[in-house]
């Protein structure tokens, strides 16, 4: 793929992976939309990068628990530049709780974001990446194939995510459109609650998945690595 002037989606992208990945795409030369549930929150974001990348982007608040704001969201960016070539489907949250103190709550807003969330996204863009021959990109987890004390909705949700991506994957490549899931290990976010810091140093880096998914955006389209597994090379030791 070409990504000069290329559009690029980002749900979930004022901060963490979903930052990291939009400044990748903006040092490439795309136009990107960030979304996160705070459209006000969004904004400030993304004037932020206009400022750094003198490039414009699009900020629009959407929760992906709705298919109905996705479908508006998507809606806005097709207004705004006629075409959405790549969908980086990101939002997430977790919870980490046992089976026998996890709530009904948590359960639900781990598959609702993570999970039904992603299709949302995925529902609401199809038609414009089929026009585009685009590419979507989940942000999947190691999680989504090593299970966890303490994971059963997170784990539930990422394995969960990689099947659906990967059944997403054969249902539209013959229509021109690529599909990957990149499944990082410990990355240095703001992911549940955690606040990035000095000793997060040996972990991956927001920017780290930017460049990786570029590489997937410029990879001949001939080839596809549909299933990427990312994790840290050097983990402190237990």
């Amino acid at each position: 793929m070409k990504l000069q002037d290329k559009v690029g989606y980002i749900t979930g992208g004022t901060k963490g992976i979903g930052l990291g990945i939009a400044e990748s795409m903006l040092q490439g030369g795309m136009r990107v939309a960030i979304t996160g549930r705070d459209g006000a929150s969004a904004q400030k974001v993304a004037t932020k990068l206009e400022k750094q990348y003198g490039i414009e982007v699009l900020a629009i608040g959407s929760n992906v628990r709705s298919l109905e704001e996705e479908q508006k969201a998507i809606a806005q960016v097709i207004e705004k530049w006629g075409r959405i070539d790549v969908v980086i489907a990101n939002a997430g949250v977790g919870h980490f709780a046992s089976i026998t103190e996890m709530t009904d709550e948590q359960w639900h807003d781990t598959i609702d974001i993570n999970l039904t969330g992603v299709f949302h996204t995925t529902k609401a863009s199809m038609d414009a990446l089929i026009n585009s021959k685009g590419y979507l990109i989940t942000i999947a987890s190691l999680a989504g194939t090593n299970f966890f004390q303490r994971g059963a909705a997170y784990n539930a949700s990422k394995f969960g995510l990689v099947g659906f991506t990967q059944a997403v994957m054969l249902d539209v490549r013959d229509q021109g459109v690529k599909v990957s899931t990149i499944m990082p290990g410990s990355v240095a976010t703001y992911f549940n609650g955690h606040i990035p810091n000095d000793a997060d140093a040996w972990k991956i880096q927001p920017e780290d998945i930017g460049q990786l998914t570029m590489d997937l955006l410029k990879m001949d389209s001939r080839a596809l690595p549909s299933k990427v597994e990312i994790r840290p090379t050097m983990p402190p030791k237990k």
